[in-house]
């Protein structure tokens, strides 16, 4: 399937990244994987644009760019399949199955929350650290920030797009398969491998190698969590 070509924006800010993903979500249709996931991250953006005016966060400047930057990997995956590119392997997964019809909608928020936080996170820390000259330590208070906001968003993800309790039950595989992956743990493995590429960047043969299996991992993830699925009864 051929998806449209969005507007293209050169995303600097929060706003522009929010200008972006709007742009995107109108151009994809609604039942579409990847539309399901922009819609999901365009509102923790949103939300992520508002704290930065309120205070919350301890150093505004760098989170917003740490978020520009983190937002731009995802759009660059878009922009990559869209051109007929290839995407990192983290996004290949949720782009390869975004039209399934045995995919459901939680699925889809996840795996694209998978690639993004699994690989681009990590990645984005780097950039930012080495572009601001910052040690990890200081983007560690407002990266515990930014995953309290996220923790929100994935607990509204189950809310809004899992089937009513009366439709699962413990053994049903939908409820598996979503109780089988963790926001937390993988905040956790991305601010580790975070460290890890940064102790790694005087060696870059090794920091390269380390991101591919890093981003490898993360796709055989996504693709677990993309499993068709029955359609229930």
């Amino acid at each position: 399937m051929t998806m449209p070509t969005p507007a293209r924006l050169a995303p600097r800010t929060v706003r522009s990244v929010v200008a972006r993903m709007s742009a995107l979500g109108a151009a994809l249709p609604p039942g579409d994987g990847v539309a399901v996931f922009n819609g999901v991250y365009l509102s923790v953006t949103e939300e992520v644009g508002r704290r930065l005016a309120d205070g919350y966060f301890h150093d505004p400047s760098a989170t917003e760019e740490l978020d520009v930057r983190f937002a731009e990997r995802y759009l660059a995956a878009v922009d990559a399949v869209t051109t007929g590119g290839r995407p990192p392997a983290c996004w290949r997964p949720l782009f390869q199955l975004r039209c399934h019809p045995g995919v459901r909608p939680v699925q889809f928020a996840l795996a694209g929350i998978n690639a993004h936080i699994g690989h681009d996170l990590a990645l984005a820390l780097l950039d930012t650290c080495r572009a601001r000259g910052l040690e990890p330590d200081a983007l560690e208070g407002d990266f515990d920030r930014i995953g309290a906001l996220l923790t929100g968003m994935e607990e509204r993800i189950r809310e809004e797009l899992m089937p009513g309790p009366d439709l699962l039950d413990v053994a049903d595989p939908l409820t598996h398969l979503v109780g089988s992956w963790s926001l937390e743990k993988a905040r956790d493995a991305a601010w580790a491998a975070f460290r890890a590429l940064w102790g790694l960047r005087a060696v870059p043969e090794l920091a390269e190698e380390f991101a591919e299996r890093v981003d490898a991992t993360v796709g055989l993830v996504g693709r677990f969590l993309l499993t068709p699925l029955p359609s229930a009864c």
